[in-house]
């Protein structure tokens, strides 16, 4: 897919964030299209949590700016807080709760209500088998949690989900489960920002990967034009 034809859903301009003496971002500068998968690599430190910080309104940059879901069908653009998901490394749920029950409270939270036969739908679409959307959440790993996140992403008619390290501590099943689901989103003009460490499962994910070291966006690469092994390779030489 080249992302140059296709509107831009995230745009990053001249962000960047101090604390203090410590420079997290450096004049960063990125543009996400519809229905693009872009990962973010980097050592920690690097930048990346501070970029999705501030693209979920929780962190206020030094200076830039960023523009979310400005798209042409629609030019005054979606409201960005309601049409933003957002994955963290360990996705927060009630143990007590079954995966349906978390569904439904944290749908409704968002103001939408739905029946059951609906809310299993967005389950199966995220993945979960159907004998797990009865049982408490305790009992889940760390996979079928992040589905019932992507579920939640659904219910509220996400148009972009930013994640955080989301395949670290999965399985390899569960990680190739993981990005089929991210594609078939995408597919379907869903917009996913990734932070990740993952270097395979960024080349297997990604439409295009952005290095990061020290705040600064080093290299943008299409994975279409670099095999695993090259990557890693320019990674290490970056960092």
């Amino acid at each position: 897919m080249n992302h140059t034809h296709t509107e831009e859903i995230i745009g990053i301009r001249n962000l960047t964030m101090r604390f203090e003496d410590h420079i997290a971002l450096n004049n960063m500068n990125l543009s996400i299209g519809k229905g693009e998968i872009f990962c973010l690599l980097g050592q920690n430190g690097a930048g990346k949590t501070t970029t999705i910080n501030i693209l979920l309104g929780f962190l206020k940059p030094t200076s830039g700016e960023v523009v979310i879901g400005r798209s042409e069908d629609d030019p005054r653009g979606f409201d960005s807080r309601k049409s933003v998901a957002y994955i963290p490394e360990v996705v927060q749920l009630y143990g007590n709760m079954t995966g349906m029950e978390n569904l439904d409270f944290f749908s409704r939270l968002a103001g939408f209500r739905y029946d059951a036969t609906k809310l299993a739908g967005f389950l199966v679409k995220a993945g979960l088998q159907v004998e797990a959307h009865e049982k408490r959440m305790s009992a889940y790993s760390k996979g079928m949690r992040q589905k019932v996140g992507i579920g939640i992403a659904l219910a509220k008619g996400a148009r972009i989900i930013l994640m955080d390290e989301p395949t670290s501590g999965l399985d390899p099943k569960a990680s190739s489960d993981f990005i089929r689901i991210c594609k078939d989103l995408a597919k379907e003009g869903c917009t996913i920002l990734m932070a990740t460490h993952d270097i395979f499962n960024a080349v297997n994910v990604g439409n295009r990967i952005g290095i990061m070291k020290e705040g600064t966006l080093v290299h943008t690469i299409e994975t279409s034009r670099i095999s695993a092994t090259e990557l890693e390779k320019l990674y290490l030489e970056t960092i």
